[in-house]
């Protein structure tokens, strides 16, 4: 199935997911993310994880972890993102803005990023994957792979097409575990079959798995008092056979605590934890099948191909708040501040370039109709 260990630094399994870091006004408080990363790598952590869509985040990672630490003491992934981009020059010159970025002679671990089945073949037509392996053989990039969002036949087609792609990186969570639009598992199975290891993004699902239900909490108390919800959602993801490391985006230091107590004292699901897991997952697709909400992780890809500049991830929180009985008035604060610096969503054009962005394929346009709808008596 193949070694997960070879090519990864000793260390815990979590990674430092640079996505979702805090922010004081517009800009990211490095200097809050530099105590973040400080008590990350304290605890073990070796594996910080940004990109180059991220907007700030290879700057600020070059600021808390790059400058402050031994470059031994870490690997450094970064990511190629293809969606969009106009011309395979303009896609290859991403790398050479993330060594500048990031401040690093080179990246341990260089992703194609979101691969799914919108894009796929923009990665082919320009050639990307002889780019990466390129840059490995200059020494530029000491372990490449791609992240992935679609199913598991073309999985299996791309790592057919590319055995030497060194690992893949899946969303898996316990919610999205048999979810068919998802699927996890299958994904995962795929991946194990072509002896990859895997490194886990989304294992909190953009932090809706931080925040169930009473009767999910109930759930997962009763199993395991004391445990917050998070930590059930990581190890559930670190358990599985051949992950690596389990990315978290983390906001604050309160989750990078949370984190690092879970992993550096590391131990997998047992079976009667597994049933709870298994309940829990019921009862929240249940739940979610009832209200309609919208399965958004907030990861704000849509809104850099947004002509109108909705805050799309920010109004889809306001309806999931109305939909999810938080109660009309908290979701119509939330959809206030929303639109406070962007478009209202009877904005949409309906041109469709959020969906095709999007890594949870959602139908975005159908979402904003409703928020249109809900919140302003429209329809876009």
């Amino acid at each position: 199935m193949g070694d997960t260990d070879d090519i990864f630094l000793p260390g815990i399994k979590l990674g430092f997911g640079m996505m979702r870091l805090p922010r004081r006004g517009l800009r990211i408080d490095v200097e809050k993310v530099g105590r973040m990363v400080d008590r990350f790598m304290e605890a073990g952590g070796t594996y910080v994880d940004t990109a180059f869509i991220y907007p700030g985040s290879e700057e600020a990672t070059r600021r808390a972890l790059v400058e402050r630490h031994p470059r031994s003491s870490f690997q450094l992934a970064t990511k190629l993102f293809a969606t969009g981009v106009p011309t395979r020059g303009i896609a290859r010159s991403e790398f050479e803005k993330s060594l500048r970025r990031t401040g690093v002679d080179y990246v341990d671990f260089y992703l194609l990023h979101a691969v799914m089945e919108g894009n796929w073949r923009t990665y082919e037509r320009f050639g990307l994957w002889d780019y990466v392996a390129d840059l490995k053989r200059r020494g530029l990039v000491r372990h490449w792979g791609f992240s992935y969002h679609a199913g598991p036949e073309l999985l299996d087609r791309i790592l057919t097409a590319h055995p030497e792609a060194e690992f893949v990186q899946l969303q898996i969570n316990y919610l999205d575990w048999d979810d068919p639009k998802v699927a996890a598992r299958a994904n995962y199975e795929v991946a194990r079959r072509h002896g990859k290891p895997v490194i886990v993004m989304e294992p909190v699902k953009g932090g809706i798995l931080a925040r169930p239900a009473a009767k999910v909490r109930a759930v997962l108390d009763a199993c395991r008092p004391g445990a917050s919800p998070a930590s059930w959602a990581m190890r559930f993801a670190a358990s599985l056979p051949g992950v690596a490391r389990v990315l978290s985006g983390m906001s604050d230091e309160e989750q990078v605590a949370d984190n690092v107590a879970t992993m550096a004292d590391f131990r997998p699901l047992d079976a009667r934890e597994r049933a709870a897991l298994a309940e829990a997952r019921r009862l929240m697709g249940a739940a979610s099948d009832a209200t309609g909400e919208v399965p958004c992780t907030a990861c704000r890809y849509c809104c850099d191909g947004c002509p109108q500049g909705i805050a799309i991830p920010d109004v889809i929180a306001a309806l999931n708040a109305l939909r999810g009985g938080q109660g009309e008035q908290v979701a119509r604060d939330l959809y206030a501040r929303a639109v406070a610096d962007g478009a209202l969503a009877s904005a949409c054009v309906r041109c469709g370039r959020c969906e095709a962005r999007c890594p949870q394929r959602i139908g975005v346009i159908k979402a904003l109709a409703a928020a249109a709808e809900a919140f302003e008596g429209a329809t876009p």
